[in-house]
C-alpha cells in the first residue's frame, strides 16, 4: 500500500485549486492527470526580457518591455492581419501585428492612451515590429526571466507555471534514499529541494542529475527484487529426452549462435530456479526455431509450453508453422486469441486444463484468470517490448509453480536498456543470420522523384515480384495510422489495379486484416499498402521489395525492423527510404546511416541518442512510460551506477528493513515500481 506520505502527490488534478473539469481536460492532453504528473512537469527553458524606456537596434530578435502610446491602426484586407502604430519614448515606430481577435487588440491598445507591453521586436523590412504583444495591466508585469514549459492548445505557460507549483507544494520532505558517499560526491540537495530547483531554474543540471537518478535508481532496484523474487520460487527442472528435438526435420544446420543460445536455454532450464532470459536478434536471425526447440524441450520433460505474440496475424503464423514443422511428432498445438469463441474456446481451455493441448500460442487473451494450465512449464514472449515487466509477472504467475520464461525481440535493445527494462533478465544474442539471408539494399530517395519510384515499382510488379509500400503516421489525422495509407492505396489502386493492391492498418478488424495479409502471402495481391501493423507480420519470400514513405518521421529501430520484413527469400532485395524534400542534418545522417549499415545494435544505439528509450521500447505507445526527467545521456551515465547502489543495498545496507531501505521503499511508490514490493509480500 502507497505510504500515506504520498497521497496527496497521487490526487486527481481535478483537487487542485482552480482545476475544473475543462482545465483537467486540457491537461489530460499532456498526460497530466494527477498531482505528481504536474510536479514531474519541468521546465524545459528559460525566456528572458529586457526592461527598456525606447526600442533599439541592438535589441532587435529580444523579448522587451516597454511603454508604447498607439498612434494610429489599420486592419487588413479581408483576413489580412490588425496592425496598430504605436510609439516610444524616443520617438520610434514600433508597429503591433495582431492576426486573431484584433477586437480586443483595439480594445487593449486605444489611441493615445500610453500602455506597456512585452514581446519579441524584430525587424521586418524597414520597420521594427512586435508579433502579437502581451498588453500588461494594472502595472502588473512578468518577471525578467520566467521559466518555459511545454504547453498544448488553450494552456499559457504562466497558467502552467502556477498549477505546476500548486503541485508542487503538495510534496512533503522525504527521507534520503541515495547513498550517502555518492550523495556527497555528486553534491546533490534533498529530493524536494532538487525539485524545486528544476522548477525555478531550468538549467540547473545538478538538480535535473538528481531527479534523474531517483527514477533510474528506484527503476534498477525493482528489477533487482523482481529477479530475487522469481530466483527463490521454487521451479521445475525440465530436461528433455531429445526424442522430440532429435526427430526435428530442419531446413538447414543450426547457426553456431543458434546451438550456443539453445545450450543457454537448455542449461537454465535444467536448474529448478526459474530461467529468466531475453533473447534478442534481428528479423529473420532464426528466433522462432530456438524457440520451439526450447518449447520441444518442456514437452518432452511432461510439461507445457505457451506463447504469446503481440497481433493475432503473428500468432497464427506461429501456428501453421509450428504444426508444418512438428506435426508428424504427434505435438498438439492450439491457438487462443479474441476470434476463438463459444465451443472452440472451451475445448481449447479444457485441453489446457487437462493437459492434453502440448503447446499454447495465442494473444492477450491467454491473461484471463480463466485460462488455467495443468503444468505450463515454459513461457515464450515473442516482440517483447509490446509486454511491460507487470505483462511478463501476470502470465509467469498461472502456474502452481513458476514456469521458466524466454522474452524474445527483434527490436535491437542497447546495453544500457537492456539493463533499465530488462535487467532482471539473462540475456542472449542472436548475431549470425541464417545460410540464404542477403543484407538489404538500401537506397534514399526524395520524394520529388516520387514518380520514378511508382514507375519502377511497376517494372518489379510486372516481373512477378511483390512489394511492400509503408505510409507514415499522419499527425493531422489525430494519430489515426489509417489516412496516408488509404490516401496512397486509392492512388496506387488506379495505376496497378484494384485486384492487385491490398490495405492493411491498425484500424481494421484482425480479421479483415488477417485476410489481406493471407492474401498477399498466398501471392494474389502484388503490392500490399500498410502502415506499421506489418513490423511483425507473415514472411513473403517473394516480396523483394520495400517503399517507406516519409522516413524521416521514423525511427531508425522500426526503420532497420520494418526493412527486415524483405529479403526473405533467396535473391537481392531492396529498401527504398523515401524523405521529405527539407530534411535537417539530423535527419539526413540517420538515413544515411539506414543505407551505410544492417547492423541493428549499431542502429539501436543511434536511435537511443537521438529519439530517447520510450520510442525504442515502444513504451509511448503501450503507455508504459520508462523516465519522467532522463535523458538517454543521462540513463547511459547513471544505469551502472544506480545498480551499483542497489546492489549495495540489498547485498551490504540491510535491504529495504534498514533505514535507507525503508526510504527507498518510498521511492519505489514514488515512481511506481511498487508491484516489486508487492512481490515480496506475496512470497
Amino acid at each position: 500500500m502507497r505510504p500515506e506520505i504520498l497521497h496527496p502527490l497521487f490526487a486527481e488534478v481535478e483537487a487542485l485549486k482552480g482545476v475544473g473539469p475543462g482545465v483537467a481536460k486540457t491537461l489530460a492532453r499532456l498526460g497530466l492527470t494527477r498531482a505528481i504528473d504536474l510536479t514531474y512537469h519541468l521546465p524545459t527553458g528559460t525566456i528572458d526580457r529586457i526592461r527598456t524606456p525606447a526600442a533599439s537596434a541592438a535589441l532587435l530578435g529580444r523579448i522587451v518591455i516597454l511603454e508604447l502610446t498607439p498612434f494610429d491602426t489599420r486592419s487588413g484586407a479581408g483576413r489580412g492581419p490588425l496592425r496598430i502604430f504605436a510609439a516610444d519614448r524616443d520617438g520610434n515606430t514600433i508597429t503591433l501585428v495582431f492576426f486573431n481577435n484584433p477586437g480586443w487588440a483595439s480594445k487593449q491598445l486605444p489611441v493615445g492612451k500610453a500602455r506597456t507591453v512585452s514581446g519579441r521586436l524584430d525587424a521586418y523590412g524597414d520597420e521594427w515590429q512586435i508579433v502579437h504583444p502581451e498588453v500588461l495591466e494594472g502595472g502588473a508585469e512578468p518577471p525578467l526571466s520566467e521559466a518555459v514549459y511545454p504547453l498544448t492548445v488553450g494552456m499559457t505557460n504562466r497558467r502552467m507555471r502556477e498549477l505546476a507549483l500548486t503541485a508542487f507544494e503538495r510534496a512533503p520532505e522525504l527521507p534520503e534514499w541515495i547513498e550517502p558517499s555518492l550523495l556527497a560526491r555528486e553534491h546533490w540537495r534533498p529530493w524536494r529541494a532538487s525539485l524545486a530547483e528544476a522548477h525555478s531554474e531550468p538549467l540547473a543540471t545538478s538538480a535535473r542529475k538528481r531527479l534523474a537518478y531517483d527514477e533510474i535508481f528506484a527503476n534498477q532496484l525493482a528489477l533487482m527484487l523482481i529477479r530475487q523474487h522469481a530466483r527463490r520460487r521454487r521451479g521445475v527442472a525440465l530436461v528433455g529426452d531429445g526424442r522430440l528435438t532429435g526427430a526435428l526435420q530442419l531446413p538447414y544446420q543450426l547457426t553456431g549462435a543458434q546451438a550456443r543460445v539453445t545450450r543457454e536455454i537448455r542449461d537454465d532450464m535444467a536448474q529448478a530456479a526459474p530461467m529468466l532470459r531475453l533473447l534478442q536478434g534481428d528479423v529473420g536471425s532464426g528466433k522462432t526455431l530456438v524457440a520451439l526447440l526450447a518449447m520441444l524441450e518442456a514437452v518432452e520433460a511432461g510439461a507445457q509450453a505457451a506463447m504469446l505474440a503481440p497481433t493475432e496475424i503473428l500468432a497464427r503464423q506461429h501456428v501453421a508453422t509450428l504444426q508444418h514443422q512438428i506435426d508428424a511428432l504427434g505435438v498438439r498445438v492450439a491457438i487462443l486469441t479474441g476470434r476463438e469463441k463459444g465451443r472452440v474456446r472451451e475445448a481449447v481451455l479444457m485441453g489446457l486444463a487437462d493437459g492434453s493441448i502440448d503447446i499454447l500460442v495465442g494473444t492477450h487473451a491467454i491473461f484471463p484468470e480463466k485460462v488455467a494450465y495443468k503444468r505450463l512449464g515454459l513461457v515464450v514472449i515473442d516482440e517483447q517490448h509490446r509486454f511491460g515487466v507487470s505483462q511478463r509477472l501476470l502470465l509467469t504467475e498461472k502456474a502452481a509453480h513458476p514456469p521458466h520464461l524466454l522474452v524474445m525481440t527483434a527490436t535491437p535493445i542497447p546495453r544500457t536498456l537492456t539493463l533499465t527494462q530488462f535487467g532482471e533478465m539473462d540475456v542472449s544474442r542472436l548475431d549470425e543470420m541464417p545460410p540464404g539471408r542477403s543484407p538489404v539494399e538500401t537506397r534514399v530517395i526524395s520524394e520529388e522523384r516520387l514518380g520514378e519510384v511508382i514507375d519502377g515499382l511497376g517494372r518489379h510488379l510486372a516481373g512477378g515480384g511483390q512489394a511492400y509500400w509503408v505510409c507514415p503516421l499522419v499527425e493531422e489525422s489525430e494519430k489515426s495510422d489509417s489516412a496516408a495509407a488509404e490516401q496512397r492505396a486509392a492512388v496506387l489502386r488506379l495505376r496497378f489495379g484494384p485486384d492487385r493492391v491490398g490495405l492493411v492498418h491498425g484500424r481494421m478488424k484482425g480479421a479483415e486484416r488477417d485476410d489481406v495479409m493471407a492474401a498477399f502471402a498466398s501471392g494474389a495481391l502484388g503490392l500490399l499498402i500498410a502502415t506499421t501493423v506489418i513490423e511483425v507480420g507473415v514472411d513473403v519470400p517473394k516480396a523483394t521489395l520495400m517503399i517507406i514513405e516519409g522516413a524521416e518521421r521514423f525511427g531508425l529501430a522500426q526503420l532497420h525492423q520494418l526493412r527486415g520484413r524483405v529479403g526473405r527469400g533467396e535473391g537481392a532485395s531492396t529498401c527504398l527510404l523515401i524523405r521529405g524534400s527539407v530534411l535537417s542534418e539530423t535527419g539526413r545522417a540517420r538515413l544515411a546511416l539506414m543505407r551505410e549499415t544492417n547492423d541493428g545494435f549499431r542502429i539501436a544505439e543511434e536511435d537511443l541518442r537521438l529519439r530517447g528509450p520510450g520510442e525504442i521500447l515502444g513504451t509511448r505507445q503501450s503507455g508504459e512510460q520508462m523516465f519522467r526527467v532522463a535523458t538517454p545521456e543521462m540513463v547511459t551515465e547513471l544505469v551502472p551506477i544506480a545498480t551499483d547502489d542497489a546492489r549495495l543495498l540489498l547485498e551490504r545496507d540491510g535491504g529495504l528493513a534498514s533505514e535507507r531501505g525503508k526510504a527507498a521503499r518510498t521511492a519505489l511508490y514514488l515512481f511506481e515500481r511498487d508491484q516489486a514490493i508487492d512481490l515480496i509480500r506475496s512470497g
